[in-house]
Order: structure tokens, then C-alpha cells, then sequence
């Protein structure tokens, strides 16, 4: 039980967009719920990193964004805060193309891997979105 509690496992899932799919710009919806602090900077710069240009808007998309985003990330409390789920949901058109999902099972349990920073655990999930 205590090997269990320890480990604090982390489910990852993803949907990757298709390799046809190759987006140029990705406008991103804003989430004010979202007080996650470094969240959206983290999965802005991992997007551009990959040569993706983004956009960030309130309410309604920009006009020519054919790609958009919308995300959630939620925190857990320990001796201090950290991010234990996070989600992001890629649409083309209206259309959902892609899909991803962090989560600590458990909340991280005992396991010191809660800690890591929001780059650490979300770089590997928008890489694996966007099929790189």
C-alpha cells in the first residue's frame, strides 16, 4: 500500500493530430479559471517552439484563426501548491483534431514527482499533441 501511495503515478493521454494537419498558427482562449500562474506561457512557448505561431483571446476567436485551443489545469495542495490535471483540446475549424491529458493519480500521492514545474511535466504532453 505504501509502494502504491508512493509513487504517485502519472497518466498521460493523448490524441495527436494527424501528420496531414500541419498548423501554421494556433489561437488560444484564454481561462481565467485557470490559476495555474506559468500554465499558458508554458504551452504558448513549447507550441512556438515547434514553429507553431500563437494567439491568445478573450470570448470570441480572432478572424483566420483556423486552429484553436482551449485548456484547463487545476492545482492540489501538499505542504504547497502544484499542478496535479491538466487538459488541452486542439480544434480545426470547429472540429476537434487533437486531445491531451495530464493527470496525477491520487493528487501525487507521497511521490517528490508532483513538484516538477509546469514546463517539466506539460513539454513532453504538447510535443506529443502536435506529433513531434
Amino acid at each position: 500500500m505504501l509502494a502504491v501511495l508512493a509513487s504517485g503515478c502519472t497518466s498521460v493521454q493523448v490524441q495527436p493530430i494527424k501528420s496531414g494537419l500541419n498548423p501554421q498558427k494556433i489561437c488560444i482562449e484564454e481561462n481565467p479559471k485557470v490559476i495555474v500562474g506559468d500554465f499558458l506561457s508554458v504551452v504558448r512557448n513549447r507550441i512556438e517552439y515547434h514553429g507553431i505561431d500563437t494567439e491568445v483571446y478573450e470570448n470570441k476567436i480572432p478572424e483566420g484563426c483556423e486552429y484553436t485551443m482551449t485548456y484547463t489545469a487545476l492545482k492540489g495542495w501538499d505542504l504547497g501548491t502544484y499542478m496535479h490535471h491538466a487538459e488541452l483540446r486542439l480544434e480545426h475549424n470547429g472540429r476537434r483534431v487533437g486531445y491531451a491529458e495530464y493527470h496525477l493519480n491520487g493528487k501525487g500521492g507521497l511521490s517528490l514527482m508532483k513538484w516538477q514545474g509546469t514546463k517539466t511535466k506539460m513539454d513532453p504532453v504538447v510535443d506529443e499533441l502536435l506529433g513531434k
